[in-house]
């Protein structure tokens, strides 16, 4: 049996012989000759019958049939005498015209109906964007000396103070699903010294917003033995910098498609200090907009670090500034007007959990298991956390986070 060949490796074949496997993507009968094009995972490919075909769009089919040079088909390619059998039973309409250009449905439409819809050229490409954005960091931190580790997703106590978990049933006990790998990858630190973990997360996001989710993807990382927050800083610039590069090198074909622009990202990213922006104590989504304008018109960088957030607003185990100490030695990293990661310095001294705790009212039994670990000796560190989703939306320029989601968690959304 001959090996299959992919639609976009068949210019490669041509007045050969090959067999080519996928969906029906497009059928048009004309007078005296049918074309079907058929898609696979690498694109599409015309092939040229002299008989009708009752194959509805979508079908499965194999195609065996001779490469032949034809500059109007798609790939300057098209099969000829062609045998086409179907892999699967006659297909049932999908919600809407795959083959169309362009996607005429609504949000809703393609979300309720997504194992399908996804098979649209356009909505399948952003998924592309994020896998090679995730290979791209993990290829960065590896070069970087960093361990890739994977860690409970049920937790015993939650992991921000409590605020906005998702509570389970555990064998009878009460459990919570993670908000984030932080109190483990903080632990890994004292065995590996850089650990990073690609994983979802659990939020239980009372908002219905264009922005929020209430499970997404978070790219995490925490080293050791740094000086400050700076060096994070540093860190999270070449993972952004290996995120742009494994879009650039394995998802080239979906941003011209989708009519993306990959950002520049600067040896060293401008950063302000939150001082410095407002006397307010957080940043609302339009401050961020206007600090990525005053980036680009200024810097001419798509990202801007903003440092030193108050200690108020953030967790207990943020390192304050020994300068001065109502601020944080932590960081937002901005890009194209919106939050993208929040990272910083940790507490790292057993005595100095002790205090924050108690200064904020919190009682340390509840975090004995993550207490105990810096009663054993702990380096400096710290470390961020990306959100995919937030990172595709923002690189593709797509009004709603759900584009670029893969069957998406809200406030309203459980299926499919």
């Amino acid at each position: 049996m001959s090996t299959r060949v992919l639609a976009a490796d068949l210019p490669r074949h041509v007045g050969r012989p090959v067999k080519l496997a996928g969906w029906v993507h497009r059928r048009r009968e004309l007078k005296s000759v049918t074309f079907v094009v058929v898609r696979d995972r690498s694109g599409l490919a015309q092939v040229v019958l002299t008989e009708p075909v009752a194959l509805p769009e979508e079908t499965v089919v194999e195609v065996h049939a001779t490469v032949t040079a034809n500059a109007q088909a798609p790939g300057g390619v098209e099969l000829t005498e062609a045998v086409v059998t179907a892999l699967s039973s006659p297909a049932k309409p999908p919600p809407f015209d795959l083959y169309r250009p362009t996607v005429p449905a609504s949000l809703p439409t393609i979300l309720d109906h997504a194992p399908v819809a996804l098979r649209h050229p356009r909505l399948r490409a952003p998924f592309a964007v994020a896998a090679a954005s995730v290979a791209g960091f993990r290829r960065a931190l590896d070069g970087l000396g960093f361990v890739e580790t994977h860690t409970p997703k049920i937790v015993g106590t939650a992991t921000e103070s409590g605020a906005n978990v998702f509570g389970i049933d555990y064998f009878g006990r009460p459990a919570y699903l993670a908000q984030s790998p932080q109190f483990f990858k903080q632990a890994l630190v004292g065995v590996f010294e850089r650990v990073c973990e690609v994983g979802p997360v659990f939020r239980a996001e009372p908002h219905d917003t264009s922005r929020h989710l209430a499970q997404y993807t978070s790219l995490d990382a925490e080293l050791g033995f740094i000086a400050d927050h700076c060096d994070v800083m540093a860190v999270l610039r070449e993972a952004i910098a290996g995120m742009v590069s494994g879009v650039a090198s394995h998802a080239a074909a979906e941003l011209s498609l989708l009519g993306a622009v990959l950002p520049d990202v600067p040896a060293e990213i401008p950063e302000i200090h939150f001082s410095d922006v407002t006397d307010k104590d957080d940043l609302s989504p339009a401050d961020e907009r206007e600090l990525s304008r005053w980036a680009s018109s200024e810097h001419g960088s798509d990202f801007l670090f903003v440092t030193g957030y108050p200690m108020a607003k953030r967790p207990f185990y943020t390192h304050p500034d020994p300068a001065r100490p109502e601020y944080s030695n932590s960081f937002d990293l901005l890009f194209r007007g919106v939050e993208l990661v929040t990272g910083g310095q940790r507490l790292h001294r057993h005595e100095d959990y002790l205090a924050a705790l108690a200064a904020r009212g919190e009682n340390p039994a509840a975090y004995e298991d993550y207490l105990a670990v810096f009663a054993h000796g702990m380096p400096p560190h710290g470390g961020f956390a990306i959100g995919l989703e937030r990172w595709t939306a923002r690189l593709l320029d797509v009004a709603n986070v759900r584009q670029v989601t893969l069957f998406p968690r809200d406030l309203h959304r459980l299926n499919p």
